[in-house]
């Protein structure tokens, strides 16, 4: 009686949108005042709202200031970098165009369009369903989660690859964890040329660390009745040739 994925749910475009912004470390800003990069400057309020905390000194702020609007129209930029190398680590890119206002001394921004690029295109996000939307529960774990799966548990990513279409394997190389949100995990398979992503769905999302958890081994379990793909195992024995 083995266990059957009945949850084959991704994240929406608005949902990875939020969780892009929630986990993003740095963006890019471009404005009447031109362009600067920030590190850790920016902070995201329920509704969507960027709040940027930028030095008194910058042209973005004086900007601002001196809009003659009052409003300035400027866009953001965010990346979502796989927390663990791979090649292409950048998964998604994130733009919001809006306006920005001076609210105690910080910039805040209201995004009135939104663009979120992924390997399969990119999307124009409804902005009621951005201000809406949450981000995934996992988003500010997941560079930690994966970086531990990577680094202490690659015995248990290479258990998953069985439960990978063996086509999909052919030519791998390297396997390493690139992506994980409350639905599933995803797989970075790299072959010599090139590479693709695969992904494991849980059986029912996870809303915390500790159902991840029980999620994963349920995948390792069933990766345990499968045998080793024959082209992974093949370019293993080349690989130790």
């Amino acid at each position: 009686m083995g266990d059957s994925h009945t949850w084959t749910a991704t994240p929406g475009a608005a949902e990875q949108a939020r969780s892009v912004l929630a986990a993003a470390w740095s963006c890019a800003v471009t404005a009447e005042g031109g362009r600067e990069e920030f590190v850790g400057a920016h902070t995201v309020a329920d509704d969507g709202r960027v709040l940027l905390h930028v030095p008194e000194d910058s042209a973005l702020l004086a900007a601002a200031v001196c809009a003659p609007r009052g409003e300035p129209s400027g866009v953001l930029e965010f990346a979502d970098v796989a927390p663990v190398p791979v090649r292409s680590r950048i998964r998604a890119r994130l733009w919001l165009a809006g306006w920005f206002a001076v609210t105690d001394g910080h910039l805040a921004f209201r995004p009135t369009r939104v663009v979120l690029r992924r390997p399969s295109g990119a999307v124009v996000v409804d902005v009621e369903e951005f201000a809406a939307a949450a981000p995934d529960p996992l988003a500010l774990a997941e560079a930690r989660l994966l970086t531990h799966l990577a680094d202490c548990h690659d015995d248990a990513v290479q258990r998953l690859t069985r439960l990978v279409d063996p086509d999909s394997l052919h030519g791998a190389v390297r396997v390493r964890p690139l992506a994980v949100d409350r639905h599933g995990l995803t797989l970075r398979v790299e072959r010599v040329r090139d590479h693709g992503d695969v992904r494991l769905p849980f059986h029912a999302p996870a809303d915390e660390v500790a159902q991840l958890t029980e999620r994963v081994h349920v995948l390792l379990a069933q990766a345990g009745a499968v045998s080793c793909p024959r082209a992974l195992q093949r370019q293993r024995t080349d690989g130790d040739g």
